[in-house]
């Protein structure tokens, strides 16, 4: 299904997309050495409910997972990249931090994702791969308005990716959201200009670059849902929720 908005249902995206930056970023603060992932978590839950929100993830049980999911937020720590179950551990000087997040509020959905390094050893190759998925973000976010299609935002992300030298996994991109959370069209992080779904005023879509430092092979955690590089190595993952307008495209996620 491919949702368009009206302007009232655009006037609560925009409520919700607040409410998702606001949260990401008040985690950020509070993710410091000696953090637990579950008490993010905790945290997490503590702010959509004072919001009068729902969580898109306690309940959600896809094929790819083993549901239901049971957390409010996903916390993917170094090699982890997606879908990372909070779980008993504590954050260490130096570790590269995904926080994804997605909520309901007023009967619409946004989700984004921030990546960050935890304490004060920030390292160049880190701090390069988060840079890349927010270039490749921004890139993707740039192309986007009313008749553009998905495969000019795929092609914009995409060329990012592979001039700074990361493969790209195709199994996971961005998609379209409104009433839910995952809807069509699905957007590959990688794709050729011209092809797709012609994009209009009202639609809500989240895009979401990531990538592994030298792999696009995934594995899965005994949880059923952390997945990490192949390979062990680092990860880094960007999202946000827009919304196509007569004008391009408006960032509702914004912190």
């Amino acid at each position: 299904m491919i949702e368009i908005l009206n302007d009232t249902g655009l006037a609560r995206a925009k409520e919700t997309g607040a409410l998702v930056g606001g949260i990401l970023q008040a985690m950020k603060r509070r993710a410091t050495v000696g953090t637990n992932l579950l008490e993010i978590d905790r945290w997490t839950r503590e702010m959509i409910v004072e919001a009068g929100a729902r969580s898109c993830y306690v309940d959600y049980a896809p094929s790819f997972g083993r549901g239901p999911f049971g957390h409010y937020i996903c916390t993917s720590v170094n090699d982890a990249v997606l879908h990372g179950l909070p779980h008993d551990y504590v954050l260490a000087d130096g570790d590269l931090l995904t926080l994804d997040l997605a909520v309901i509020l007023n009967g619409i959905a946004a989700d984004a994702a921030i990546s960050f390094i935890v304490g004060r050893k920030h390292a160049a190759a880190d701090l390069a791969l988060i840079e890349t998925t927010e270039r490749a973000l921004a890139a993707g976010i740039a192309v986007a308005g009313p008749g553009a299609r998905i495969g000019d935002i795929s092609h914009a992300i995409g060329t990012v990716l592979d001039q700074a030298g990361y493969a790209i996994n195709l199994e996971f991109g961005g998609h379209g959201i409104g009433a839910t959370m995952h809807q069509d069209p699905h957007i590959p992080n990688t794709g050729r200009p011209g092809r797709g779904y012609k994009l209009r005023p009202g639609l809500l879509l989240a895009l979401e670059p990531w990538v592994m430092v030298d792999t696009a092979e995934l594995v899965t955690d005994p949880d059923g849902w952390t997945l990490r590089s192949a390979t062990g190595c680092r990860t880094a993952h960007t999202e946000h929720t827009i919304a196509i307008t007569n004008d391009g495209a408006e960032i509702l996620t914004r912190p």
